[in-house]
């Protein structure tokens, strides 16, 4: 398939600036793919679809305040640095994103907070996500860790051009989110309020928790016709036992398994055993998934709906069959559905 294929009109007020008044309410649309059928929903009546036996799969990543903002040394100009991941604890290095980028030089150094609570220094200029930076910092390293999360904000997507409001650290956040380590958010799983949780348990719903630290891969454009040629960065995936034991039983037991998210479904097409039972993992994964593709452990899925030519579409369309995802997707347009990491949802079953 070809990027020119994911090609669409989204009408710019379609964007989500702000979330849903309740997790829940957000609208859902239900694919229903043996016959073909579209239904308009709320996304509490997701609870329909779903039986005793059944297992969502969770990510369990939590989103941690990745953008700083400070000045260069000498001029003062202002910048704003992405922290991506940490590559040294020890050593306190960070690859990051920096912006504006070409004003940043190996041995610049960087100052952010009152009274320079934070100092940095450019050491790398090289990786192709990049910079290196060293965090200049005395203290212990919870001392120090402390401080980037007094001073880093939620890390909203950059077509929200809003102001970042005190709401968006609990909203941009699900509810599950236990291992920090991502830079944005497994946005199906927003969707998902404690009590609607808890309606799905007494039902006997099952959640199998898996942990993938979501990247900015996972929102770089791709720039390359043939979708062959398009590499995707690697994220770090950890899938245990028991989240394995969970699945592997309803699937023996022809129950449904829901992926939430494209998140979690590319965390368990990376570790797939040669019967088409998921495995554990710890690692890196890479995985493309792009049509034609076999899925091997998800039936259904939950995702919310993504912009035009994005890996996160291209998923979807696989999973969901290309034309009747891109009918939907004009049908969501039609019907003022919202899109993307505050939009509104879509069950595919």
């Amino acid at each position: 398939m070809k990027l020119s294929q994911f090609k669409f009109q989204l009408p710019p007020h379609l964007l989500a600036e702000h979330p849903s008044q309740n997790r829940d309410e957000s609208r859902l649309m239900v694919l229903n793919r043996k016959d073909q059928s579209i239904e308009h929903k709320a996304f509490k009546e997701v609870l329909d679809y779903f039986d005793d036996g059944d297992v969502m799969v969770m990510n369990n990543t939590k989103v941690f305040p990745a953008r700083l903002f400070g000045n260069k040394e000498k001029t003062g100009a202002k910048i704003e640095v992405f922290l991506l991941r940490e590559l040294n604890r020890e050593s306190l290095l960070w690859d990051v994103l920096v912006d504006p980028a070409r004003k940043i030089r190996i041995g610049n150094k960087l100052y952010f907070g009152e009274d320079d609570a934070l100092v940095a220094e450019v050491i790398d200029n090289t990786t192709s996500r990049g910079r290196t930076l060293r965090f200049l910092f005395d203290g212990p390293y919870e001392e120090f860790k402390a401080t980037v999360m007094k001073l880093g904000q939620t890390p909203l997507p950059k077509y929200i051009k809003r102001e970042v409001e005190p709401e968006d650290a609990e909203r941009y956040q699900t509810i599950y989110a236990k291992h920090e380590g991502a830079v944005a958010a497994p946005t199906a799983g927003l969707h998902f309020s404690r009590q609607l949780m808890k309606r799905l348990e007494l039902k006997g719903i099952n959640f199998a928790e898996v942990t993938l630290h979501v990247g900015l891969g996972t929102f770089r454009p791709v720039e390359v016709e043939d979708l062959t040629k398009h590499k995707m960065d690697s994220e770090q995936t950890h899938i245990t036992q028991e989240a394995c034991d969970k699945v592997n039983k309803a699937k023996d037991a022809k129950r449904k398994v829901c992926a939430i998210g494209t998140t979690s479904m590319r965390a368990i097409e990376s570790s797939v055993s040669t019967n088409n039972r998921l495995k554990p993992f710890e690692g890196w994964t890479n995985r493309f998934i792009f049509p034609p593709y076999e899925f091997s452990i998800a039936d259904s899925m939950i995702t919310n709906f993504h912009t035009p030519e994005s890996t996160l579409l291209m998923m979807v369309a696989a999973f969901g069959d290309y034309d009747f995802i891109m009918e939907a997707y004009q049908q969501a347009i039609k019907e003022e559905y919202r899109f993307f990491s505050y939009g509104d949802a879509m069950l595919i079953l």
